[in-house]
């Protein structure tokens, strides 16, 4: 899938090359050619990537929600400028910190999935899961959660009933209490029926952190199953595409698959494929380390109803939110033990290794597509994809 950029706005990739060119027009140089032009284009791809981000926009548009380049442009100039401090640099799905002798982890989240209630779950046990997912990444034990509703004038109870008796029941298999909350109710119109903010505090291993910073080259990627099911799920359920298809979200809690990948020396970080898919993973690694990724499309485990639906869509399910799957990075060394110990569990049985950390290039992912070519996977450029989480 190639960046789908928004009106008037380029790639980064399109950016660097015109900068290339219009570097080599002003020095009076023949254009390179070959190896030597592709190496200088990545040059000027990292530069441009090292850059002090800024939102260009002067209102919110919705692809700064849509877990991609805006996305990460608008956290990074406007939240991370103005609340920077070591817990938050990091920027990783939890917060690690310290409290009364205790290490903790403490992550936040807000749901907007549209719609509310969709084959394999709904918005309140997405919620739960989700929270549980990021804590358990992080390499904690999920113990206590809260729930904030925004309700809008004129929705159903029995809904409502419906979503907190999920929310309860995915509590329940997760291990976890929901111990705190708030109730707002907005005038009609004023929301999509409903909205959940969730907290979630868990307890870590003193001394042990995980992060996609550490990655090393030489270490492996490793995915817990087939990618891609709850975006599809949303987004044909919504009912906007005349597509039948036998998909269900994979909404679940990951936090005994995790703690089975924390006994494996050489975990070096783990991501729930939320937002953006694991494409956008595979970025954060390469950016936060400074590392090259390198994957496999063939190894990259996609259900055949998924690809299909993916390939009328137009998508790439690289690309595709996933709520119960994980892509962790380990120790090459390790690898096989990792990939055994997601597999002896329910939630890994379909778990692959999709790729490696390499040198070269830096801040980059490469695909090795099935055809036998190479091509850059970026993070999104615009909106492709509706709200799914």
């Amino acid at each position: 899938m190639t960046d789908r950029a928004v009106p008037g706005e380029a790639t980064w990739v399109e950016a660097a090359l015109r900068e290339h060119e219009e570097h080599t027009r002003q020095a009076g140089r023949p254009a390179a050619s070959g190896p030597e032009r592709e190496q200088q284009v990545l040059d000027r791809i990292d530069r441009a990537r090292k850059r002090r981000p800024k939102v260009r926009e002067e209102r919110i548009t919705m692809s700064h929600g849509a877990g991609g380049k805006a996305t990460r442009t608008l956290v990074e100039a406007v939240f991370l400028d103005a609340f920077r401090n070591p817990l938050l640099e990091p920027m990783e799905d939890a917060a690690a910190v310290e409290a009364g002798g205790a290490s903790l982890a403490l992550t936040t989240d807000s749901f907007v999935v549209s719609p509310l209630f969709f084959p394999g779950g709904n918005i309140g046990d997405l919620a739960v899961n989700g929270t549980v997912n990021d804590l358990a990444v992080s390499g904690a034990t999920p113990l206590y959660l809260s729930a904030g509703f925004i309700l809008e004038e004129g929705f159903g109870l029995d809904e409502l009933r419906t979503i907190v008796t999920s929310m309860r029941d995915a509590a329940e298999r997760a291990g976890v209490q929901v111990v705190t909350g708030d109730t707002k109710v907005v005038e009609k119109g004023k929301a999509d029926g409903c909205f959940i903010t969730t907290a979630g505090v868990g307890l870590r291993e003193p001394g042990r952190l995980l992060g996609v910073a550490a990655a090393q080259p030489g270490d492996a990627v490793l995915v817990s199953g087939p990618i891609g099911d709850h975006g599809t799920t949303i987004m044909l359920a919504r009912g906007e595409l005349d597509i039948e298809a036998d998909i269900v979200s994979d909404t679940a809690p990951l936090n005994g698959l995790a703690a089975a990948l924390l006994a494996v020396p050489g975990l070096r970080a783990m991501r729930d494929a939320t937002r953006g898919g694991v494409a956008t993973i595979l970025n954060e690694v390469a950016a936060e380390a400074g590392v090259g990724v390198v994957v496999r499309e063939d190894d990259i485990p996609v259900r055949t109803a998924v690809r299909g639906a993916a390939e009328l869509l137009g998508i790439d399910p690289l690309y595709v939110a996933c709520e119960g799957r994980l892509v962790a990075v380990v120790d090459g060394a390790q690898a096989d033990e990792a990939l055994a110990a997601m597999r002896a569990h329910p939630l890994g049985a379909g778990a692959a290794r999709i790729g490696q950390i390499t040198t070269d290039p830096p801040g980059t992912v490469l695909l090795k597509t099935a055809f036998g070519g190479t091509r850059i996977v970026d993070l999104l450029v615009g909106d492709p994809l509706p709200r799914i989480c």
